[in-house]
Formats: C-alpha cells, structure tokens, sequence
C-alpha cells in the first residue's frame, strides 16, 4: 500500500531529523552561563553536525529543507571560530560571549526548521491517509500523531498548516460519517477536542456551527461520551444550552449493557449539571434521573471483588453537589427548591426506608451549607 510504502520512506528519515532537533536544543543554553560556567559547547556542536553530515543526503534532496542546510554550514564556520578563541584576554571573553550568543540562536532556527518540515510532512501525511481508502490501523496511527503534536501547545505556524489542509473540515467528515469504524470515528472526536485546546479561538466556533456535539451523542459509544464531557467543560453554558434536547437521549445511556458507557454518561450529566440553567435542571429531573442514578448505586453490591473502583459511588449526592454549587442557576431559592425536589424524588425511588434514610443523609451532607 501506499502508506506502507511512505512509512518505509519515513523510517530513517523522521527518527534522524528528531535527533537532529533535540541536538540543537543543547545550543540553546543562555550563553552567558555557558562563558562563566566554563561550559564545553563544543561537543554539543559537534554532535549536531555529526546529525547533520548524516541528514545531509535528505537534506539535499529536500528544497524546503535549504534554509536547515544554510543553517547547519553557518553553524560549523562558528564552531572553527570558536575554536580559534582560546584566549582569557578580555578580548577573547568577548569575542566567544558573541559567538556563544549566535549558536544558541541557530539552535533555536535548527530545531524550528525541523520542526516545520515534520509538521508539514505529517499534516500532508494526515490528509492523504484520510482522503484514501486506508486501513483502520493507519487511519488511528495518523490521527494519533496529528493529536499528539497538537497537545504540544500553540505555534501559529502549525495553525497555518491545519487551516490550509481543512483539517477540521476532515475530522469532521470522519467523526460524522458512519460508514467509518467507531473506533476511527471516536479518535476524530479526540482530535477535534484536541484542536479546540489547541486554540479556543478559532475551533470552538466551528465546533458549535457544525453536527459534531449532536453526532457524538447520536454515537453513544464511551469514547464519544467522554469527548463531548471535555467539550462541555471547554465550551460551558454555549454548550449545554445548544445540547438542550439531546439531553434525554445522554441521560438513557445511563442504562446502556456497556459500563464503560454508563460512567461516561454520568460524567456528562454531572458536568451538565453544574453549568445547566433551571430549564436543563428540570429536564434532566423530568428525565427520572434520580431513579436512574439510584439505579446505579444499587450495583455496587453486585460488584465482584476485584473488579476496580465503583464509579457510581454516591452519585445521587455528587448530582445534588453540582446543582447547588453550579453555575448554571442564578438564585438562591433555585438551589433550595431542587434540593428538597432531589430528596423527595430520592424517597420515591427508594426501596426501603433504610435506602432512603441512607442516600438522603449523602444528599444533605454532600451538600454545601
């Protein structure tokens, strides 16, 4: 296949031009301390061109890749000048301060240049193994690398590259479109959520104006459920209001035969919980969410030992905690009036006075006063 083949290509290539990036990193030391601490930078030097001599063929070859070439020859006539100043003259201190100064900046140039030709090489990379007819394995393997540069933080080049492949346009298609693997389609949600903290700004917005919140509820799956958790956490109140009538349907996953899909619902109506205002709240309550939840606690006693934490734990009262310490409401008798609403359906759900008594000493204690 194509990727095979490409992935062949990259072998060498990637590992080599990674070595050669965080080699210059060790040129990139303050190089007034590097003077007064007597450190060697010579062999950091040396070790970059060695890299270099060895990336050479690639570099070459590569026209985007003349700057990096210009770069790693200034770097080796600065090494035979430093070289050359071997003198404790006052002179001599000078002259290697200024010469210390210019490597430490082609450290930073180097390793900028090789960090915009990988980012260009994976973000064309990215588009081709989406746009073809690839196997799962390397659709998850492109999306995770793409993921992972974009948790590294912000770099306005980088956003250039995204912008200009549609990249967002891409993950969009792919997490909305059901003729792909839930398994594809839930690391295109991740690297959605991933874009969105990578910059706010620009990603939230499309987030919003497109179908990707309403398909990742639709989906249902745990990976999904957990991705539009974040995004809510991200996105706040916009959210949760424009996801108001797909509440009911995050809410019917708490019965769902998957655990894992259980406690990512949960997750959601608790985040949801602590943003809604008092329409979400009454919705969610409307929902017979607080028999649900029960419902919930009550698998603890079947649990097996050794099966890991229960995460339904005092869920009834974590739902209570985040509507009266919420955002969402405003006033004050708001909060009171769900309290005593939760405590009464609490009572209803219950199936014995012991029960009962049991989960509304959490409620009023897990309360805030």
């Amino acid at each position: 296949m194509a990727e095979a083949t490409e992935e062949q290509d990259n072998h060498h290539v990637h590992p080599l031009l990674e070595s050669l990036k965080k080699a210059s990193k060790d040129l990139q030391s303050n190089p007034i301390s590097i003077i007064y601490n007597n450190y060697d930078i010579n062999a950091a030097i040396e070790s970059l061109l060695e890299l270099g001599t060895k990336a050479d063929p690639i570099i070459s070859s590569e026209p985007s890749l003349f700057t990096l070439n210009q770069l790693l020859s200034n770097l080796k006539t600065l090494l035979e000048k430093l070289q050359k100043l071997q003198g404790y003259g006052l002179r001599s201190l000078l002259h290697r301060q200024v010469t210390n100064y210019k490597i430490s900046q082609i450290g930073y140039a180097v390793e900028a240049e090789v960090q915009a030709h990988i980012d260009q090489k994976n973000i064309w990379g990215f588009v081709k193994t989406m746009e073809e007819d690839s196997e799962d394995d390397w659709k998850v393997k492109a999306l995770v690398i793409l993921e992972n540069r974009l948790n590294q933080g912000f770099d306005k080049d980088y956003q250039e590259l995204i912008l200009r492949a549609k990249v967002f346009s891409i993950l969009e298609f792919i997490t909305c479109d059901s003729s792909f693997s839930t398994r594809v389609r839930d690391r295109a949600a991740l690297a959605v959520l991933a874009l969105v903290q990578f910059n706010k700004d620009v990603f939230v917005g499309l987030v919003l104006m497109g179908p990707i919140v309403r398909t990742l509820i639709q989906m249902g799956s745990s990976g999904s459920i957990q991705v539009l958790t974040w995004l809510v956490k991200i996105i706040r109140t916009p959210l949760v209001d424009d996801i108001n009538g797909e509440i009911p349907r995050i809410i019917s996953l708490l019965g769902a035969d998957d655990m894992a899909i259980r406690a990512a619902a949960m997750n959601c109506v608790l985040e949801i919980a602590f943003l809604g205002r008092e329409e979400v709240i009454e919705l969610m309550l409307g929902e017979d969410l607080i028999e649900k939840l029960m419902n919930l606690q009550r698998l603890e006693t079947k649990m097996e030992e050794g099966e890991g934490k229960f995460p339904f734990s005092r869920c009834v009262a974590g739902f209570a905690v985040q509507v009266e310490v919420g955002q969402g409401l405003e006033e004050q008798s708001e909060r009171r009036g769900f309290k005593m609403e939760i405590l009464r359906r609490v009572r209803e759900a219950s199936v014995s006075d012991a029960e009962a008594a049991s989960v509304v000493a959490e409620v009023l204690w897990g309360s805030s006063p």
